[in-house]
Order: structure tokens, then C-alpha cells, then sequence
């Protein structure tokens, strides 16, 4: 309930801030497991992409937002849960997987932090691994403009939220090279999807 006040009060916001385009969400299949999986330019792509995506998305976040206990448990109660950046966290990666095996949809940040200079970059293979494992389709999301908001001491205009076609893993989930391929492919569409939809 309180995922769903959330959302609406959001889109609401939102919707008069920065008057939000958002393309592809037939791409999103509505029933089954799936990872969305996005480009990360700012701390409000969680809460902006979550707002438009059609069906509840459960973030995997870092672990230093959940310390403070009044805000982990909001976190919480938002579906996030807490992963170590920088190292296999076995209990983040038991959680997603849990995630997806209940036919729910897990949001991923590949890069593993956010953009300084609003390009995307390397992912790691931790997207790829948890598709691997799981089984279930990928979609790429491109996010236009938020690594924009307040610049200047003005809102942006508008943002752009781009879902991609699913992609699926094909391969083992031990195979190291292959899941490096699957990551990086992620990331070329994300990138495609951010060069055809780019205000001149």
C-alpha cells in the first residue's frame, strides 16, 4: 500500500517538475521474473524510473543507504535491498534470485555507480550472472536527463525513460567470458537507445 501511495504522489510530482517521456514499456513483459536494467546518472533514477515503470520493481541498493534505521526501513519498504559494492555479495545475489523466481521484477544499476560525465560505461557481470542463473529476460532501460535536475538552480524541462526489447542470456552461468559478452551487449543498447532518443 504505502509502494502504491508513493507512486502516485510521485507521478504527480514528477509529472509537473519535469514532464517525463517514456517510450517502450510494450517491452515490458507484465507477468513472469524480469530485470530491468538501466544506466545510472543521478540519485533520482530509482525513484523516477520506479514511478514509470508499469509493474513494481525491487532495487538492489547499497548498503550504506540502509544504515541510518529510519531509512533502511522506508528503503525497505520499498522493495530495496541492501548489496556490498565492490565485492560477491552472496546474500544480495540469493535475495535477487528469490526476487525473480517469485515472478518479480528486479532493478539493476550494471554500472555499479553513478556516471560522472553522463556517458555510460563498463558494466560489471553481475547483471548477466543473476540472467545466467535465473533464466529470465533483460531489459535495457536508457535514462535521458536526470543527471541534469537543479543544474543551474532551475528543473529540467523534461526526462526520457526508453525501454529496450527483452534480451535473453544464452549460455552457462560459469562461463566468465560469456557473461562479460552479455553485460557489455547490455550496455551497447542501453547507449543505442540513448543516442536515438537524445535531444539535439
Amino acid at each position: 500500500m504505502f509502494y502504491n501511495i508513493l507512486k502516485v504522489i510521485f507521478q504527480i510530482l514528477f509529472g509537473i517538475l519535469f514532464r517525463p517521456k517514456v517510450k517502450g514499456k510494450e517491452n515490458v513483459p507484465m507477468e513472469g521474473g524480469m530485470i530491468m536494467a538501466a544506466n545510472h546518472l543521478s540519485n533520482w533514477d530509482p525513484p523516477i524510473v520506479g514511478t514509470y515503470m508499469p509493474r513494481p520493481v525491487a532495487y538492489m541498493a547499497k548498503e550504506e543507504l540502509f544504515k541510518p534505521a529510519i531509512a533502511g526501513a522506508i528503503i525497505r519498504s520499498l522493495y530495496a535491498f541492501p548489496v556490498k559494492r565492490g565485492a560477491a555479495d552472496r546474500g544480495a545475489i540469493k535475495t535477487a534470485l528469490g526476487i525473480l523466481k517469485q515472478g518479480l521484477c528486479l532493478g539493476v544499476f550494471p554500472e555499479g555507480t553513478r556516471s560522472k560525465d553522463g556517458k555510460t560505461h563498463k558494466a560489471e557481470s553481475g547483471v548477466a550472472l543473476l540472467a545466467a542463473m535465473s533464466k529470465v529476460p533483460v531489459v535495457p532501460t536508457a535514462i535521458i536527463g536526470t543527471n541534469k535536475i537543479l543544474q543551474n538552480g532551475g528543473f529540467l524541462p523534461q526526462l526520457q525513460i526508453i525501454y529496450g526489447e527483452p534480451m535473453y542470456f544464452e549460455g552457462k552461468h560459469n562461463d566468465k567470458e560469456a557473461l562479460v559478452d552479455f553485460s557489455k551487449k547490455i550496455m551497447e543498447k542501453i547507449d543505442n537507445l540513448i543516442k536515438m532518443n537524445s535531444q539535439a
